[in-house]
């Protein structure tokens, strides 16, 4: 659910940008569906997991999917510094969910 919840944050964020300012409606519906989606997901995950863990796997992969959707659809740069970033954010979840606690 974890996963789903961050995914869903990541067609939130692309969806957003397509919604233009909530000015198409389309597009503006879809991310608030998203939205409501992933949050309520979110509410589910924390019902089992500690909530510093569970946020911080959630934000991670909205932020590397984000960065890496942002490169697909819209031609954003993917340059080394950025592609460390993504690599130490994945690093930092790593580590979040092998520390004990």
């Amino acid at each position: 659910m974890l996963v789903i919840a961050g995914v869903l944050d990541v067609g939130w964020a692309v969806s957003m940008k397509y919604a233009e300012g909530y000015t198409r409606p389309g597009w503006s519906v879809i991310s608030v569906l998203l939205l409501a989606a992933f949050v309520y997901l979110l509410g589910k995950v924390l019902e089992a997991l500690p909530v510093g863990t569970a946020y911080a796997v959630w934000t991670g992969i909205g932020a590397a999917g984000t960065v890496i959707m942002g490169a697909v659809l819209f031609g954003e740069q993917l340059t080394p510094l950025r592609l460390g970033g993504i690599a130490a954010v994945l690093a930092g979840i790593a580590m979040l969910k092998l520390a004990p606690g």
